[in-house]
């Protein structure tokens, strides 16, 4: 029998620069020493049973076999009348709205389906982990805009000055992960001016639309028909229905720029879990879940705020999404620290997983901010409060 070892062909990586995510590092060192996670953003609490029981029906009732490319017709109509409802624009749910296997495919189908090589895609830094990677993917050339330092709001100027003849689309994020801003009226209105005499394309990522605070209201791109036209509005059942794990999204988008969208989707997942689809558009006949969203993660970050209001980390404002980021550079044994590393002593030392703000740049040296995540039980809060204070 023959020894001789096989060696598998050499590859020249689509994705060079990329390792393991920062997210899934820090939750594999939260595990390892038995450390609160507020890292990852995911909720620790169960789902609402109703939203079980409608899945588990679905599955009883035979729901389960491929369903539609585009997603069950029952769960787009429900999509299109909350949109309407919210919003002020009727999408159709047969041309205008498909299903997707999350946000995160969503973004990256959006891009695939209208980004060409050597077509540029503006970011606006800090953004999520995925967005540059995507861009790679689709053979674009990612052009990063920084939002304005300290206060994380878009800044018109330095965005106007990127575009270029090559700019195809713009990457916007509201309420934004990972600084928890939230775009303004005006600021959306002062979008749509910069983007007015262009050919650019929005990718709108809109998956924390329904956690704003202090009574303000999400502003999105579905509200503006000018920036409308132009855009792919993504978001998540798993975000607003606490079931990040379930992995099922949603793409809004005008009847021309589906019909590209619908051609990649269908080549790259086709088709999204029939059952979960199917018991989604029973539990979003009540608006209620979605509607009391705010009030219910306002309760969860009031609560974490006041608690590390005691400490010496520095709150930033927490105007939507359920983050909340602080500077931790009054505290001296933690300044010299980089972000990376500030993130791995809390977890070894006190116990508690955070996930630093130069993760969300491409290159974010020197950044003494990091990110919680207040989706969790108010027992899980306050015993990471109970080790931050001994800061």
């Amino acid at each position: 029998m023959s020894t001789r070892q096989y060696l598998s062909p050499p590859l020249r990586s689509r994705l060079p620069r990329v390792g393991t995510t920062i997210f899934s590092t820090m939750s594999a060192l939260a595990q390892a020493h038995g450390a609160v996670n507020l890292g990852q953003g995911f909720p620790d609490f169960d789902c609402d049973p109703a939203l079980l029981d409608a899945v588990n029906a679905a599955m009883r009732a035979n729901h389960n076999q491929y369903p539609p490319m585009p997603g069950v017709p029952l769960l787009r109509q429900a999509v299109a009348t909350k949109v309407a409802a919210l919003y002020g624009h009727s999408y159709s749910p047969d041309d205008e709205i498909t299903i997707t296997a999350g946000a995160t495919q969503a973004i990256l189908t959006a891009l695939l389906s209208v980004v060409h090589p050597g077509d540029e895609v503006i970011v606006l830094e800090p953004c999520y982990d995925s967005y540059l990677p995507n861009i790679e993917l689709a053979g674009g050339v990612a052009v990063r805009v920084p939002l304005t330092p300290a206060t994380f709001r878009p800044d018109f100027e330095r965005l106007a000055a990127a575009i270029t003849p090559r700019t195809r689309a713009l990457i916007i994020n509201t309420p934004h992960n990972p600084s928890a801003t939230v775009w303004t009226a005006l600021e959306m209105q002062a979008l749509a001016e910069t983007l007015r005499d262009t050919n650019i394309l929005v990718i709108s990522d809109e998956v924390y639309e329904h956690m704003v605070f202090d009574d303000e209201q999400h502003q999105s791109v579905a509200s503006y028909p000018e920036l409308l036209a132009r855009s792919f509005i993504v978001s998540s059942f798993g975000k607003t229905f606490h079931v990040t794990g379930w992995k099922i999204g949603y793409v809004l988008a005008p009847k021309t720029l589906m019909h590209e969208f619908r051609k990649v989707h269908q080549y790259n997942v086709f088709s999204v879990n029939t059952p979960m689809q199917y018991g989604l558009a029973t539990y979003m006949q009540d608006p209620g879940p979605y509607l009391q969203l705010p009030a219910f993660y306002q309760r969860k970050r009031d609560l974490f705020r006041a608690g590390l209001a005691t400490t010496k980390l520095r709150l930033l404002p927490c105007e939507g999404s359920y983050f909340q980021s602080v500077d931790y550079s009054e505290i001296e044994h933690l300044r010299a620290m980089s972000g990376p590393s500030a993130c791995e002593h809390l977890t070894r030392e006190l116990g508690v997983a955070a996930i630093p703000m130069s993760a969300f740049y491409a290159d974010g040296d020197g950044q003494t901010i990091i990110r919680f995540c207040f989706a969790k039980q108010d027992r899980t809060l306050q015993q990471a409060l109970a080790l931050l204070q001994q800061l």
